[in-house]
């Protein structure tokens, strides 16, 4: 039987396909334009009360170009969800939209100078953990956006050596932010090259998943231009992966492995969801807790050895914890947790109260997300665990495990978007990742992710910030009906007869 996605009615005609490619190389090109008129561009001026981008002299250009080219992208990545010619198709295709974005200006964020000032301190003897950029002297300080100016870096001591690497040999502003986004740029070629052994392991078609990661709008825009330290993450984490699906119970492939994972935690903590996910897959045969602790135990233990070793060479230890808590300073209702607050918040300023029910809703927030990643593990562990009671891993030895593990890490990473304090429409890309080559069924995570691409302007100003009641309403109301949704829907299946 073919593979679940691969049925030729899902296959473009020709032309169709052909129209996407355009439509997407011409979205392409008007946010390149879009960032060269009113992107994320540095701030050389002190003191200077920095103009919107709708004020400024392009603005009405600027922000057509950006809503349009946008649509383009969106619309041609969309067109094609269903399946695209070829996985060398993809390829192309994903290249030709990417190369308009390297070349323009940072786009949809202002991080990267974030970036590059950390990197500027650390390289001249600053605790990037401990000191803010402002109080480090950064001479780019101007360029960072305000709220960050005075928190530590949120970071692993992997990626602060890396951006201390682009400030040393980038010689200023300019060379560093081109240096940062070529990181950005391996992270991502990293990725490309490992998606078609990951889909193949987990029986989905590589076409499929090369087009729904490396095509996605928010690769190129977000990843590519605006040189977030996700796609380094990811650069790490999905190799990582291949290796320990190529060689699952060899000690020296496993430490390997982990060793890449835990690199992956030390540019962005986020990678720790998926270790637990990638021990199922570690146990080559029989999975059981003895299999799963020796084999397991290899991973991890590669894994806290690259986490440890790089710690000390770079000298910051785990100073980074602790600037992970200041990483909530940003309140957007595109956060479900925030949002549930700031509907609390309303409802009680109607009866004359200040419930502050932010910090609240975020801790309960936090506590829900622990126990989704124990049940979802657990699920797996059990669904393993059956599958082998009927006798199926010789059949299909290096499908079903694979499959299992890989789409259980996605949902593992949706959840933290979905309930995690703060979200960042590059935050998408996380579960992105791992979906786009273990789900079958690819709407559910498309559609949120089509729709996070125009979230942003090129400037990086986050359209959530004037949004905030009516989004923080929809998001809440959008929350309880799904929730609605799916206890109606299993409570149909449990009266239904069998």
């Amino acid at each position: 039987m073919p593979p679940p996605g691969s049925d030729r009615r899902d296959e473009p005609r020709p032309a169709a396909a052909t129209r996407a490619r355009y439509a997407g190389l011409a979205g392409a090109v008007l946010l390149a334009i879009a960032g060269y008129l009113g992107g994320a561009l540095p701030t050389v001026r002190s003191g200077v009360t920095p103009v919107t981008i709708w004020q400024g002299p392009h603005g009405p250009l600027i922000l057509g170009a950006w809503l349009v080219g946008t649509a383009l992208l969106v619309g041609a990545w969309w067109s094609l969800r269903r399946g695209v010619p070829s996985t060398g198709w993809a390829y192309r295709s994903a290249g030709l939209w990417a190369l308009p974005l390297l070349v323009t200006a940072p786009l949809g964020s202002r991080d990267v100078y974030s970036y590059a000032c950390q990197g500027w301190a650390y390289a001249h003897g600053v605790d990037p953990y401990v000191t803010g950029v402002a109080d480090a002297g950064c001479p780019w300080v101007e360029s960072v956006a305000p709220i960050w100016r005075d928190t530590p870096a949120p970071y692993g001591p992997v990626f602060v050596l890396l951006a201390a690497l682009s400030v040393v040999l980038g010689g200023g502003l300019t060379g560093t932010i081109v240096l940062l986004r070529l990181f950005a740029l391996a992270g991502v070629l990293l990725v490309a090259l490992c998606l078609p052994g990951l889909a193949r392991a987990a029986g989905v078609p590589a076409r499929q998943a090369v087009w729904l990661l490396l095509a996605c709008p928010l690769v190129g825009v977000q990843l590519l231009a605006g040189a977030h330290n996700d796609a380094v993450m990811l650069g790490l984490l999905l190799p990582g992966l291949l290796v320990l699906l190529r060689r699952p119970g060899r000690p020296a492939a496993l430490l390997f492995a982990g060793a890449l994972l835990g690199l992956a935690v030390a540019v962005k903590v986020t990678a720790v969801v998926v270790l637990p996910y990638a021990a199922l897959a570690a146990v080559p045969g029989r999975l059981t807790v003895r299999a799963l602790l020796r084999d397991g135990g290899w991973l991890a233990g590669g894994a806290l050895a690259a986490l440890a070793g790089c710690s000390l060479l770079s000298g910051l230890g785990l100073g980074w914890v602790g600037g992970l808590s200041r990483s909530g300073d940003s309140e957007q209702w595109t956060s479900l947790p925030t949002a549930v607050g700031f509907v609390v918040d309303y409802v009680g300023a109607l009866a004359g109260r200040d419930p502050d029910a932010v910090p609240v809703a975020r801790a309960v927030g936090v506590l829900l997300l622990a126990g989704v990643l124990l049940l979802l593990w657990w699920r797996a562990w059990t669904a393993l665990r059956r599958s082998e009671g009927v006798r199926q891993w010789e059949a299909q030895p290096l499908v079903a495990r694979p499959r299992v593990a890989l789409y259980a890490a996605g949902l593992a990473l949706a959840a933290t978007v979905v309930l995690a304090p703060v979200f960042h429409p590059w935050y998408a890309t996380w579960p992105l990742a791992l979906l786009a080559v273990a789900a079958t069924r690819t709407i559910w995570f498309v559609l949120p992710s089509a729709f996070v691409a125009f979230l942003t302007l090129p400037d990086g100003t986050n359209l959530a910030r004037f949004t905030k009641a009516p989004g923080a309403i929809a998001m809440t109301a959008l929350a309880l009906a799904l929730l609605t949704l799916l206890t109606l829907s299993r409570t149909r299946r449990r009266r239904s007869p069998r």
